[in-house]
């Protein structure tokens, strides 16, 4: 039996962290996968590296493996101690469809447990994440996302997003995930949905909020402004008399999945870039004395 060092085969260090292993995998998987290299040992090197990360992406079972790995190399005769107790190693798990050399340690036998060709393994679930707007997460509906999928690379899927989505919520694609091993299903694909950065409107709860930039004289006389709302179109929305830079307007129902639509005032005073202005303003100053600060 040949030892096989996974860490060779994904290309990474063994003191890597399990990000860098995860990374190193992805990369490799996209690599030799079938359906994007054609050449004769793409398959066997892509089984390879899912074997590998199947070990090392579980901190168990890499566990495992290193206690074995540190006094052998790859190709080394590999036969683990006499009287071995398997069932401390996860006997019986997870050999399915991978080496014999995966099996002798966790597939519960050493002797042709698990062959290459055996039982179908399905292949691994995969997370990623699916920015959307304010709008998106509201309406839903169909649409077409590109996505750095871990094995095939770039592509585009046409997915469903439900009404009233908020962040958080997972999207689930079956048959989207890894690549089956042993002719078994592929995994599944999750998009977890997070806020598009960059927007004007931003989320709390399921509140939806704005910020409204408005003058110094609609906070202080009252006055109806136009409003973007999170769906598209504008209202009118009434500012109160008197009010102040922080103050929350609300329009109820109009957020996300039945909450309410905040409106947050800020006032922005006009430059005093002219004389004419700078005039102005000291004579506001003049005749309504006034400090903020009292």
């Amino acid at each position: 039996m040949k030892f096989q060092d996974y860490y060779a085969t994904l290309g990474v260090e063994r003191g890597a962290t399990q990000d860098e292993i995860k990374k190193a995998y992805r990369k490799a998987a996209q690599k030799y996968h079938p359906d994007r290299n054609k050449e004769p040992d793409a398959e066997e090197k892509f089984k390879a590296v899912n074997e590998a990360y199947d070990v090392l992406g579980d901190p168990e079972k890499r566990s495992r493996y290193d206690t074995f790995g540190a006094n052998y190399h790859a190709g080394d005769e590999f036969r683990p101690p006499p009287g071995f107790d398997y069932s401390q190693f996860g006997a019986g798990q997870g050999g399915a469809g991978f080496s014999d050399f995966f099996s002798s340690i966790f597939g519960g036998g050493f002797e042709g447990a698990g062959r290459r060709g055996g039982r179908a393994a399905r292949g691994q679930d995969f997370e990623m994440s699916l920015p959307l707007s304010v709008r998106e997460m509201i309406e839903g509906g169909s649409r077409p996302v590109a996505i750095d999928h871990p094995e095939q690379g770039r592509k585009t899927l046409k997915i469903t997003v439900p009404a009233g989505s908020s962040p958080g919520k997972k999207i689930r694609l079956s048959g989207q995930g890894g690549s089956g091993s042993g002719g078994g299903p592929a995994g599944d694909l999750y998009l977890v949905i997070e806020l598009a950065a960059g927007g004007e409107f931003t989320l709390e709860g399921n509140q939806v909020l704005y910020d409204l930039p408005v003058t110094p004289w609609e906070a202080a006389l009252g006055e109806k402004v136009p409003v973007p709302t999170p769906t598209g179109g504008k209202i009118n929305l009434t500012i109160p008399a008197g009010s102040q830079s922080g103050k929350r307007l609300r329009v109820p129902g109009k957020g996300l999945a039945g909450g309410d639509f905040v409106v947050t005032i800020q006032i922005h005073t006009p430059p005093a870039k002219t004389e004419e202005a700078r005039a102005f303003y000291q004579e506001m100053k003049l005749s309504m004395p006034f400090d903020p600060r009292v």
